[in-house]
């Protein structure tokens, strides 16, 4: 059975929601029994955004098999709660790679290697979807950017002819815009969302549904309007507005019949939709009956999107909690020995997420213990279990100036260290133990209990590990080591028994989190959160 396509661009200006409207599409179409996929196209040059300043582009997003990805594939899993791989983020700079590495094997035969129809054909070529099973698959593709830019445009053109090969029938674009309203004279204009299909137009491409993202609703005359200078029926030019939770946007996009008119012009039934579970989840979002304030501690808290995952799965331990969850957030070199008691003495939990250089260290690690002295639920994850390491080290096991390598390669007990398989690696794109690894739990332990299960499997980023030589010191001191890899060597979690709640896992459990399905640590973190009797408060009515 024959796949088929649906072309997510966006116009005006970049920030428009596109992803939110891709994943909210795919979540509506799989409601309706449809195996759904997505991808996205990225303009930039470089292989992946591994290497990038998380202030820059925000998190990275890993996918089980170790690709390092953009943000939005997270917003992608959340929605669809599908598993996407290596072929689902494609930048330029991994097109451009491609084809020169063709290029000097002789692949193009001694021709000109150019654009079109180099670059295209390789762009088209990750485009395509073999199927084997007799369902019906719709891949949603996402392009970066906004339409008219530069490097934007090879991935048009690319649009422009894949439509060509499989059909019109079989590959629609969708087309996010925005329709901005002018205060001075309040009114709504439409002349930008014009400007760009016209833009689209001139590149061959036509819009088959235009999503119009605005601060008020769209009336009939505006609808008309864009219908008429844009070239599509008025029934599908549709209304985008602001939703108060992130999770609603599939249910508003659902009143506008966007999932309707999706199948309608790739010629599909257009099934009735089961979004009970997803609409029970919000019932639980909007009706919380406790709230929470969780400390963020962490190195990039100017650009939320660089935690943007570990925000979301506190959000979905809320709603499994019904708690309502504030995140604080706290610049880690902020904390200090003189601040760290005004500025987490009134807070429910705290959590030290990942990152990596050693700037705001100290503050995390200044954090971490005041959360520990104080039985405040702690959870730690990535570099926040190795900083629970020292200063769990430093200050309960005796070992004064303990640190990791990475960090002070001086320091006389290094109890976090450089993996053995790390050592040598010069590189720095993709060369971190990326992806899906198994841990094995202690039966006797908080996370086992947590996880329901002895044998769990989450995704990682990162060069370091525990050092062995500090085991024994560390669980003489009172600390459990409660999740190892399969074969011993690598200490993959971490806890104190008799604390409220203190978890660190090497892992990245953020990344498998869902609205509808919080992961396990997060979901415990917050139980845990709303039973510290210290702050946490009833959300009054």
């Amino acid at each position: 059975m024959p796949v088929k396509y649906v072309f997510v661009t966006g116009g005006v200006v970049s920030g428009l929601g596109k992803g939110i409207t891709a994943a909210s599409l795919g979540r509506l179409l799989k409601a309706r029994g449809y195996r759904v996929t997505m991808q996205k196209f990225d303009p930039y040059i470089n292989i992946d955004p591994g290497t990038m300043n998380p202030t820059q582009h925000g998190e990275v997003f890993v996918t089980d098999d170790g690709t390092e990805t953009d943000l939005d594939l997270g917003h992608y899993e959340r929605f669809i709660d599908e598993s996407l791989d290596k072929n689902s983020n494609v930048t330029t700079g991994k097109v451009y790679w491609s084809v020169l590495q063709k290029e000097r094997r002789g692949y193009y035969g001694g021709g000109t290697v150019q654009v079109i129809p180099h670059i295209t054909n390789e762009i088209k070529s990750r485009f395509y979807r073999n199927t084997s099973d007799d369902e019906m698959h719709i891949a949603i593709i996402e392009i970066g950017g906004t339409v008219g830019d530069i490097e934007s445009q090879p991935f048009l053109e690319a649009i422009r002819q894949f439509r060509h090969e499989v059909g019109a029938e079989n590959a629609i674009l969708l087309h996010v815009t925005l329709i901005p309203y002018l205060k001075a004279s309040q009114e709504m204009k439409t002349k930008p969302t014009q400007a760009s299909v016209r833009e689209l137009q001139g590149l061959g491409l036509y819009a088959d549904v235009i999503v119009c993202r605005s601060e008020y609703p769209l009336d009939d005359h505006l609808k008309d309007k864009i219908a008429l200078f844009c070239n599509v029926p008025k029934e599908r030019v549709l209304s985008n507005l602001d939703v108060e939770y992130l999770y609603e946007a599939p249910l508003a996009l659902e009143k506008e019949n966007l999932a309707g008119v999706v199948c309608e012009c790739l010629k599909l039934e257009n099934r009735k939709p089961d979004l009970s579970d997803w609409e029970h989840m919000i019932e639980k979002l909007r009706a919380p009956v406790r709230s929470v304030t969780i400390a963020l501690v962490g190195k990039y808290t100017s650009l939320h999107d660089a935690y943007i995952s570990v925000a979301e799965a506190l959000k979905h331990g809320g709603i499994a909690n019904s708690s309502e969850v504030h995140i604080r957030w706290v610049a880690s070199e902020s904390v200090t020995e003189e601040t760290v008691e005004d500025i987490l003495k009134d807070v429910d939990g705290v959590l030290v997420p990942g990152g990596f250089g050693d700037r705001g260290i100290e503050g995390m690690i200044c954090a971490i213990r005041y959360a520990r002295e104080h039985d405040i639920p702690f959870l730690g994850i990535c570099l926040g279990m190795q900083m629970a390491i020292v200063e769990y080290a430093r200050n309960a096991a005796g070992l004064k100036g303990a640190h990791s390598i990475e960090l002070d390669p001086e320091t006389p007990y290094p109890v976090i260290a450089l993996m053995p398989d790390q050592e040598g690696v010069e590189n720095i794109g993709g060369t971190l133990r990326l992806g899906s690894y198994e841990c094995i739990l202690a039966q006797d332990s908080e996370a086992y209990r947590l996880y329901g299960t002895e044998h769990i499997k989450e995704r990682h980023r990162h060069r370091y590990e525990v050092n062995n030589e500090y085991r024994s010191v560390l669980t003489e001191n009172g600390m459990k080591l409660s999740g190892l890899s399969p074969d011993g060597r690598i200490v993959e979690m971490c806890e104190l028994p008799g604390k409220r709640f203190f978890i660190g896992t090497q892992a990245h459990p953020e990344l498998k989190s869902r609205p509808n399905r919080p992961h396990p640590l997060f979901a415990g973190l917050i139980r845990a959160a709303a039973e510290n009797t210290r702050t946490a408060q009833p959300k009054p009515v």
